[in-house]
C-alpha cells in the first residue's frame, strides 16, 4: 500500500466524522434563511407538505455532498503536500 494511501486513511476517518456535523450545521443555517421555521421538516411530519419535505431533503443532501467533496478533497491535497503522492 502506498504511503499517500497509509497516511490518508486516518485522516480521512476523522474528517468524515467531522463531515456529518459540519453539513447539518450549515444545513440548519440555510433552512432557517429559506424555511418559514427554525427546523426542517421530517418526512413523517403531517403537517408539512410533500413539496417543504422534498425540497428540504434535496438541499439537505446537495448541502451534504458539496461538504463531503470539499472536506475529502481536502484532506487528499493535505496528504498530497506531506507525502508528494496523490492517496487513491
Amino acid at each position: 500500500m502506498k504511503a499517500s494511501k497509509i497516511a490518508y486513511k486516518p485522516l480521512g476517518m476523522i474528517l468524515g466524522a467531522a463531515t456529518g456535523a459540519m453539513a447539518g450545521a450549515l444545513f440548519k443555517q440555510v433552512w432557517k434563511l429559506i424555511g418559514h421555521d427554525d427546523d426542517a421538516p421530517d418526512a413523517t411530519d403531517a403537517d408539512r407538505g410533500w413539496q417543504e419535505i422534498l425540497i428540504a431533503a434535496a438541499l439537505q443532501g446537495a448541502i451534504y455532498a458539496a461538504v463531503k467533496a470539499a472536506v475529502d478533497r481536502s484532506g487528499a491535497t493535505a496528504v498530497h503536500r506531506l507525502t508528494g503522492a496523490w492517496p487513491g
